[in-house]
């Protein structure tokens, strides 16, 4: 008789790459409670008028000498009271991949990204 083995069809439930929990709030799916959590704060902001033009995942293409080098994506986009505009990035773990970005970020679009 051959041996078989039998593979379960039910998918085990993984943790992320950094233990993150996918939330939703407002029908809007984050990556994280703590993005989650700061998408209500900023959301409380607005209503208070001390923000303005909240923007959810803005994108940047990223660009040195006509050469397309990657894409970020920003968790939020705001302006403040001052009429500023600030990019936010909630992280929970710095990684190098995003600190490549933030310096072409400030290199290209002379945005500092804040860390939340």
């Amino acid at each position: 008789m051959p041996n078989s083995v039998s593979k379960s069809t039910t998918r085990r439930r993984t943790r992320s790459k950094y233990n993150a929990i996918p939330t939703e709030v407002d029908g809007i799916r984050f990556a994280s409670k703590k993005e989650a959590a700061r998408y209500v704060f900023l959301k409380g902001m607005v209503t208070a008028g001390k923000i303005t033009e909240l923007e959810l995942q803005p994108p940047y293409e990223l660009y040195v000498q006509d050469q397309k080098i990657c894409r970020y994506i920003a968790d939020f986009r705001y302006k403040n009271a001052e009429g500023g505009e600030v990019v936010e990035d909630v992280k929970g773990f710095i990684t190098s991949t995003f600190r490549l970005k933030q310096k072409l970020m400030r290199a290209i679009h002379n945005i500092e990204i804040a860390i939340v």
